[in-house]
């Protein structure tokens, strides 16, 4: 068994930081179908900005709204207009294919990658 990447939010654009949360990050809906994350689900997300890298379980946001909020203690370490990757991963014994997608500046979908 094998952790492989499963799914990929590339270059958001971080809208919103609520260090007043009890913790999460929220994802457009759109974005969390279109690579299958679930709710709940831990992900790891990597700033390309600053480096700083962190595990957290998503939120799904309103639909095409393009919602990336780092919530609770995580928005001490990514914040607002910093780009981040958002990862997710599966434990498998098989190679499989992720569901990786590139998003715009305002966190619309641009492509499949």
């Amino acid at each position: 068994m094998r952790w492989q990447l499963r799914s990929k939010i590339h270059k958001a654009i971080v809208t919103e930081a609520d260090v007043n949360y009890v913790g999460s990050i929220t994802i457009d809906e759109d974005l969390v179908e279109r690579t299958g994350i679930w709710p709940g689900e831990k992900v790891l997300v990597a700033s390309n900005t600053t480096g700083a890298r962190l595990e957290t379980y998503v939120i799904v946001g309103k639909r095409n709204s393009g919602t990336i909020c780092m919530n609770g203690a995580a928005a001490h370490l990514i914040k607002v207009g910093e780009e981040i990757i958002i990862m997710g991963f599966e434990m498998t014994d098989q190679p499989i294919v992720p569901k990786n997608i590139l998003v715009d500046k305002k966190n619309k979908f641009v492509k499949n990658l």
